[in-house]
């Protein structure tokens, strides 16, 4: 469904102007992909820290990327209108960047199913970074969490999406 100035419209709200949930019953199973990432800035000895496992909660990252994880698989319980989805992969990837004093996390979710990842992705990408800032927080409460976005999606009706790379 597109308005009458040819750009899409708001796929969550029906002709009377009221939010709804997206009846996906008549679409095609295909396989579905997004990536999204988060990045959270922090002072270089918080950084420092966490990567020589110096940490007293234990190992940041790892839980960091279990909370991503389990976010993703449940991000219908915290988007409304969102459909609980049977995903076949949730991926976390994190890197720390020394040079940067940042951690850049990576968020890669995949199905096959009728409705597209992206709100997974972007929601593991984040739960990753509210995680990591939650575990440290004690260290250094001014640390910033910034470019969460979507980097890709393919599959679906919409077609594929591709961050560019000058953004």
């Amino acid at each position: 469904m597109t308005e009458s100035n040819n750009r899409p419209a708001l796929t969550h709200i029906n002709g009377c102007g009221e939010a709804h949930m997206v009846d996906v019953s008549e679409k095609n199973d295909t396989v579905r992909e997004a990536s999204a990432e988060a990045v959270v800035v922090m002072h270089p000895d918080t950084l420092s820290m966490i990567i020589d496992g110096r940490h007293h909660k234990g190992d940041v990252f790892a839980t960091a990327r279990i909370a991503g994880i389990q976010a993703a698989k449940r991000t219908w319980e915290f988007i409304p209108l969102c459909h609980p989805l049977m995903l076949s992969k949730v991926g976390i990837e994190i890197r720390p960047e020394t040079k940067r004093s940042q951690v850049h996390i990576l968020s890669h979710c995949r199905l096959t199913g009728k409705t597209g990842v992206e709100m997974e992705a972007l929601t593991a990408a984040s739960v990753a970074a509210l995680t990591l800032y939650d575990m440290c927080k004690a260290v250094q409460k001014d640390m910033v969490i910034s470019q969460v976005r979507l980097l890709s999606k393919s599959g679906g009706e919409s077609g594929n999406y591709q961050v560019d790379e000058h953004d």
